[in-house]
């Protein structure tokens, strides 16, 4: 037993060296820290962590086996529960989920169980030694839609369940914004394509360039055999700030900027990708993709990076790591600060973003305490790019090409307790449903409709 109050640390690279390099920043555990840290574990009979696991992971279970030294054991523990174990323990907020519920957490670090895992998977994708049993098909198919972590755990589920599984992508590369929104150096594409070799393994058909409501319509996968569909399409339409000059040569959406970053490898020099190299660069935003496309800004060569944030450091909703790795690298913090114009040169370029300082109120809807702009405080930041990152909206199209599916004001898909939309056998879940959220969050949602797509399949068999 490992009784020490702090957790064994992440091996990184150095902050000056990987501000210049998209290689993974953090190098993972190697065996001697992986078991050393698995021994803080008190094997709690009554498991606080997994009731903060959205995929409900046997937590003690595979980090005893991690003790043992039997790491293959170790990531088939996991994989019960997880199609993703690589991702997860990369990209999951695990301070606010597992690691919140870990009893050593009450006087100390919790556990690191993501790096555990992280670790567990690494061991499995560089070994393989444990045989693809592949379970006899039931005879009934099923679509989904979209390969971004809601729909890859709903096609893991659902295979390992005898289903005949098909996944349609509208990229040409499968793996949603697994591949188009984070970038290298946090989740390295190889892990992304391991993972999606797994379930090609197991059996998933991928089916890329397919555009859900253009390609192929719903009603047309219905037609086509398919006994239910589940729509994974996350979210991937941007919000803007609507204030004067987003219209700018300069002014991108992190969508945009991230995808041509991670997903068309604008950073490699031999990209034909065009991707502004810029000078000075703002990011509107504290998200995780705010903090993602600060530290892409940096590695892409600008001189400095500044985040704009219209509410105090104590609000950030972005996981801490990811602000702490930012800070280190070198990227400024403009906390309490709100855009209220993008202004430009006379040939429509981006040379300044004009700001106003706030204070905090009271808290709005959200239970944060409200920004409150302060007279007389606006300023000019000169920047020659502005990435606005303030969240996504679901792309309507599914909605405007299926009759039956209803949705919110805001555009997300309405489903009730068990993912289920208002048109029968059409599930949903993830971004696609609840906005801009966690991998995390859209796995468990994944999860939970292929495990109600095989009931209501079940049902009407009877």
């Amino acid at each position: 037993m490992n009784m020490s109050k702090e957790k064994n640390p992440m091996p990184t690279q150095e902050p000056k060296i990987r501000a210049k390099n998209f290689s993974e920043v953090a190098l993972g555990y190697t065996e001697e820290q992986a078991k050393n840290e698995a021994e803080r574990c008190l094997n709690c009979k009554t498991k606080p962590c997994q009731s903060g696991c959205p995929v409900g992971i046997d937590i003690p279970a595979f980090i005893q086996k991690i003790k043992d030294g039997d790491y293959e054991s170790a990531y088939q523990e996991i994989a019960k529960s997880s199609s993703l174990a690589a991702v997860c323990g990369r990209v999951c907020p695990q301070e606010t989920q597992c690691e919140s519920k870990c009893v050593r957490g009450k006087n100390g670090e919790p556990v690191a169980i993501g790096r555990l895992e992280r670790f567990a998977a690494d061991y499995h994708n560089a070994h393989k030694t444990h045989p693809i049993e592949n379970v006899p098909k039931n005879g009934y198919k099923i679509a989904i839609v979209g390969s971004g972590p809601a729909g890859l755990s709903c096609a893991g589920e659902l295979i390992g369940k005898g289903y005949d599984v098909t996944v349609f992508e509208a990229l040409h590369i499968a793996g949603g914004v697994l591949v188009y929104g984070i970038p290298e150096f946090r989740l390295p594409k190889k892990i992304v394509e391991c993972e999606i070799e797994n379930l090609k393994a197991r059996g998933v058909k991928f089916e890329t360039n397919t555009v859900i409501g253009k390609t192929l319509l719903v009603d047309e996968l219905f037609e086509d055999g398919y006994e239910a569909v589940f729509i994974g399409s996350g979210a991937g339409l941007p919000n803007f700030m609507k204030i004067k000059g987003e219209d700018l040569k300069g002014v991108y959406s992190a969508n945009e900027f991230l995808t041509r970053v991670n997903l068309m490898k604008a950073y490699k020099a031999d990209s034909d990708t065009p991707i502004k190299h810029s000078k000075a660069v703002a990011v509107v935003g504290g998200g995780n993709v705010a903090m993602d496309a600060t530290r892409c800004a940096l590695r892409l060569g600008a001189e400095r990076v500044v985040l704009v944030y219209r509410r105090s450091e104590a609000e950030l909703p972005a996981r801490h790591e990811e602000v702490e790795h930012a800070k280190e690298e070198g990227v400024e913090f403009m906390m309490l600060t709100a855009p209220v114009e993008v202004l430009g040169d006379e040939n429509k370029n981006v040379r300044a973003l004009k700001c106003k300082k706030m204070e905090l109120g009271e808290p709005d809807a959200s239970g944060r305490r409200k920004p409150v702009p302060i007279d007389g405080s606006e300023f000019e930041l000169e920047v020659d790019t502005v990435i606005v990152a303030i969240g996504t909206a679901p792309n309507p199209l599914i909605k405007n090409t299926t009759s039956g599916i209803e949705v919110q004001k805001w555009g997300g898909i309405i489903v009730d307790e068990n993912g289920k939309t208002t048109r029968d056998m059409v599930y949903a879940g993830g971004d696609a449903v609840t906005g801009s959220a966690t991998v995390i969050l859209a796995m468990g949602a994944g999860k939970d409709a292929a495990i109600e797509i095989d009931k209501a399949i079940k049902a009407k068999k009877k």
